[in-house]
């Protein structure tokens, strides 16, 4: 799913560059139409984008998926969102696992993971608290939405 953020370019003219990560920083209708060619399964390759954290931008066609595989893992904070463009993503799953773990090491690990990236220590932990927390408040209000919740500690 990270592959389908919006272009930093992109996230500064919307005004958004300061929010990159949440809910209306993707471009989840792309997200969807993807789900739905792997689901069809028409074409012999479908290229998915991949995210690339060292230069903190997507990049097309970075992943072909054969139409011979059998199983697709796809993974994000939006997949239960049932408003906007996420809407139609539950309905293109056959199965959705909600994975919970410690907030507080939720939160040290986000710290630590923009840190390792570049950002500033203080920079980093305002970052995580101020726009990766509200995502996860948002996160966790799909919950009951899953197949299966997965607790992790």
């Amino acid at each position: 799913m990270d592959g389908f953020h919006l272009a930093q370019a992109e996230l500064e003219r919307l005004g958004r560059a300061d929010r990159k990560g949440a809910p209306d920083t993707f471009d989840a209708a792309g997200y969807a139409a993807l789900l739905r060619r792997l689901r069809e399964s028409e074409d012999s390759v479908i290229y998915a984008p991949e995210f690339r954290r060292d230069i903190e931008e997507p990049i097309a066609c970075a992943v072909p998926i054969p139409r011979e595989v059998p199983l697709v893992v796809t993974e994000g904070n939006y997949l239960l969102v049932p408003e906007g463009n996420w809407g139609a993503v539950r309905g293109l799953l056959d199965e959705v696992w909600f994975v919970e773990g410690d907030d507080h090491r939720r939160r040290e690990w986000l710290i630590a993971r923009h840190i390792a990236f570049g950002k500033p220590a203080e920079r980093a932990r305002e970052w995580v608290l101020r726009s990766d927390e509200r995502n996860a408040e948002l996160v966790v209000t799909t919950r009951d939405r899953a197949d299966l919740v997965v607790r992790v500690e």
